[in-house]
């Protein structure tokens, strides 16, 4: 019977990840509107699916393990949000103690790359109840643009790899083209009156912490053996897999908080 002809290779996943791309835009949009609990409560739920998937690539035969941490993740986070003081820390940081002193591959990689997901998670409910829903827009375009138009870029040039070893599939070509789809995100919301110019180098730094982020998950996973931190999202692997570079963001921009207000270059509360 004659049908539509398959989809090339590298193509071959493309219609998939689009699909689940417009559910999760969707859900997070929604989300990002709402803000307070609403969207406290959807962050605390994928940080925990993504502490989840980190145990169980780490310790495979551990299958009770990994769900206890989850449950304690989403738990320790909610904590930190509620008591927003110097207590918090211990909560953030219980993850990565309970990664560590289970027996696992990479106790220290798996802990310190728990440490950066609690951060992440602490990091964006952080932002959108402090700077409000402008940032959160603003730090998202230029995580999904990188994202993109390095995907695109990568297939379409290909060319020399960025770091082989690791994540074989990243190109320079593509790498560059992220920077590029970040500083013409932070140059939108400039010229839409959020900001000044700086916002322009700031994103393409935000875009390379992504990267980075990105880098950090493909290191852990072929540590692991494996391909994808799970299956929970069609076409894109994991929770993990997707939100792996918005980690690498958010954490940069919560450093250079203590260095520099950031947040006042993108907007107010909303």
């Amino acid at each position: 019977m004659s049908g539509v002809p398959a989809p090339s290779g590298r193509w071959s996943d493309l219609r998939t990840r689009i699909l689940s791309a417009i559910f999760m835009v969707s859900v997070g949009a929604v989300e990002i509107w709402l803000g307070g609990t609403a969207f406290a409560a959807l962050v605390i739920v994928l940080t925990a699916l993504m502490v989840w998937e980190l145990a169980t690539i780490t310790a495979p035969l551990r299958r009770r393990t990994p769900v206890t941490l989850a449950v304690a993740t989403g738990g320790a986070l909610a904590a930190a949000l509620v008591l927003r003081s110097e207590v918090a820390v211990l909560f953030l940081v219980a993850p990565t103690l309970m990664l560590v002193l289970t027996p696992r591959r990479d106790r220290r990689l798996a802990g310190g790359y728990a440490l950066a997901i609690m951060l992440a998670g602490y990091g964006l409910v952080t932002l959108r109840q402090e700077a409000g829903t402008i940032a959160i827009l603003w730090l998202v375009a230029v995580v999904v643009a990188s994202d993109v138009l390095g995907y695109f870029a990568g297939r379409l040039l290909g060319g020399p790899k960025f770091w082989e070893r690791i994540s074989p599939k990243k190109t320079w070509s593509g790498t560059a083209a992220g920077w590029i789809g970040a500083g013409l995100v932070g140059l939108a919301f400039w010229q839409a009156g959020y900001g000044g110019w700086p916002l322009v180098p700031l994103s393409m730094l935000v875009a390379f912490a992504g990267q980075m982020g990105d880098i950090l998950e493909s290191w852990v996973k072929r540590r692991a053996g494996v391909k994808d931190a799970s299956r929970l999202i069609p076409g894109h692997g994991g929770v993990l897999d997707r939100f792996d570079a918005l980690i690498g963001a958010v954490v940069l921009v919560m450093l250079l908080q203590l260095v520099f207000p950031v947040t006042p270059m993108i907007g107010g509360p909303g």
